[in-house]
């Protein structure tokens, strides 16, 4: 089968005929000129797009009202795919390979192949070089594969796979408690020990979001299997609980094949030995370079140019260096008072204080010292025992969020200001196909790409925002610090952000709220104070260090006891501004 260097990929589930007439049959230049580029398949009724005989025009994918037609022209020559899920459907490239005894990461964006190269580590699902008209069995892919491919899935024998996925919400679907579950996984409630998890009698349905997070690694790496993926395993944990599971998966690599996807790039960075840069179009196709060191592979990604490949597979790069907030006072536009709340076995205390014109204030803190609760007192969710909510008007984009049948298309038609939508749509990539889906039907990168565009298209006071960087990948995470900082200075509103991924706060935020205290039985949160003096506070309190790095200024964690984190501490610069 010849391979075009271009692809088009129809998406079956936003083509629907009777919106169109398929009127990208009609309008394509060469069925014009007698040729045939696009046709209908007689046997599913959807158009079928030659890659061989379209010209690139874009000229279908224009006129489509659904948007569900993607042509993509490659500047360079991929070879075959890996696996194409057929026709006109999503493409892979290369064979990203674990490297046995260590942490390798996939870095890229979400919707890329990251889970479809997994799916063929494990040998789950069988390479088909693009011809997906045929069977296909393993010795025929031994064959034509390079020699160090087909070692490696030589040793794969049963294909066992142990994953974490990115989605912990699925563990809430088991009925009763967390040991009955371990029960049905035939899992031994020692593994709880090792996380300090006391929640065997708990019902899954209670735990937190950390909670959950936790217990879903501990079940993965109790299993026994050849590949270990775990998707996405920092989120809803605090930057204490990411270090600890970094270092547990460093150590759990040792003698395993271990593939982790994060993107908390400060949290992967001190974790991964090796890194595959993925670049593609979601949905599309994607494709991942060779193997590289952590923190080459990283600046790479960062940059958009794969050096080794001779390959700029993104036009801009993405800079991590810091907003520098103006050093003058802000002018106060918000205020609030002491708050308290109690509960039987907590409480949290919060110091008055006050938010100005347009700032972006970080709230950050361990979990469990009620952050999220302090939002909710501040939007009236949750009614404080001491101290009253705010009485402005709030838009508030929760930390769980909870999908239902609207579409995504009539939920972004209450929007009350277009074009901040417009804008948000535009730098989260929210326009197309999944405009026509539910809320239940889309992943969780994308409900909460969808909340937090549909949150700032709101008219509002203040703008609360707890933990928006979750599911979201490294682009999305920029396209939504460039959003907070755009929306800030156009409506002079203020916004709070809670979140634990650094890079983020320090990227975003005019000062910073502290929250210390024991987690789940006491909280108190500080007023708002300058960023630097706050991060610095902070981090002292945790007992670590942090630096930037010396080509895309992102922060990085310092080894513990390594010669750079004992002479911050000795200056007590625990956030080394340079």
């Amino acid at each position: 089968m010849p391979e075009a260097q271009r692809i088009a990929v129809l998406d079956r589930d936003a083509c629907i005929k009777e919106k169109c007439g398929y009127v990208c049959e009609k309008v394509c230049p060469v069925n014009k000129m007698g040729e045939e580029a696009i046709s209908i398949d007689p046997q599913t009724n959807y158009p079928v797009i030659l890659e061989t005989a379209c010209i690139g025009c874009g000229i279908c994918v224009k006129r489509c009202p659904t948007k569900a037609i993607s042509i993509i022209n490659l500047s360079k020559d991929l070879g075959s795919p890996t696996y194409s899920y057929g026709v006109n459907a999503f493409r892979l490239y290369g064979f990203p390979l674990p490297v046995k005894g260590h942490v390798t990461s996939y870095v890229g964006r979400n919707g890329i192949g990251k889970t479809t190269a997994i799916r063929i580590l494990a040998k789950q699902i069988i390479p088909n070089f693009g011809d997906y008209t045929r069977d296909w069995d393993w010795e025929e892919v031994l064959d034509k594969v390079p020699v160090n491919v087909a070692k490696y899935f030589k040793d794969v024998e049963g294909g066992k796979l142990s994953i974490k996925p990115q989605n912990i919400e699925t563990l809430r679907a088991h009925n009763g408690t967390v040991l009955d579950l371990l029960n049905e996984l035939s899992l031994d409630s020692s593994i709880l020990e090792e996380w300090k998890l006391p929640i065997a009698d708990r019902q899954i349905d209670q735990l937190s979001g950390g909670e959950l997070q936790k217990l879903a690694i501990a079940i993965a790496t109790a299993k026994e299997a050849e590949l270990y993926f775990f998707d996405e395993p920092t989120n809803y944990l605090d930057i204490v609980e990411r270090l600890k599971v970094a270092v547990y998966l460093g150590d759990f690599a040792l003698d395993k094949s271990l593939i982790v996807v994060d993107h908390d790039l400060t949290i992967l960075d001190y974790m991964a030995d090796y890194v595959y840069v993925f670049f593609g179009q979601e949905s599309v196709y994607g494709a991942s370079s060779s193997v590289k060191s952590a923190r080459v592979g990283i600046n790479e990604y960062l940059e958009g140019y794969l050096k080794a490949e001779n390959l700029r597979f993104r036009e801009y790069a993405i800079n991590f260096g810091t907003y520098s907030p103006t050093t003058k006072k802000p002018k106060p536009y918000i205020s609030y008072g002491n708050l308290k709340k109690t509960f039987s076995s907590f409480e949290v205390e919060i110091e008055e204080g006050s938010i100005g014109e347009g700032e972006v204030v970080g709230v950050i803190g361990k979990n469990g010292l009620g952050k999220t609760l302090f939002m909710k007192m501040l939007a009236g969710v949750e009614k404080p025992d001491e101290g009253e909510s705010l009485d402005v008007k709030i838009a508030y984009k929760k930390q769980y969020l909870e999908p239902s049948d609207v579409l995504v298309k009539d939920l972004f038609a209450k929007a009350d200001d277009k074009a901040i939508l417009d804008r948000a749509k535009q730098l989260l990539h929210l326009d197309g196909p999944i405009l026509e889906k539910t809320l239940k039907q889309l992943s969780g990168g994308q409900l909460q790409r969808v909340a937090i565009a549909f949150t700032l298209s709101m008219n509002a006071d203040i703008y609360l925002f707890d933990e928006p960087s979750a599911f979201l990948d490294v682009e999305e995470r920029l396209a939504f610090s460039s959003l907070i900082r755009e929306i800030a200075a156009e409506r002079k509103s203020p916004i709070l952000v809670v979140d634990h991924d650094i890079a983020l706060i320090d990227r975003i935020s005019d000062r910073l709220i502290i929250f210390e205290g024991e987690s789940s039985v006491k909280g108190k949160a500080t007023p708002p104070m300058a960023k630097k003096k706050g991060l610095n506070y902070f981090l002292k309190s945790l007992g670590i260090t942090l630096r930037r790095d010396i080509d895309t200024k992102r922060p990085k964690i310092n080894k513990p006891w390594s010669k750079r984190d004992k002479e911050q501490k000795e200056k007590g610069e625990y956030f080394a501004d340079h």
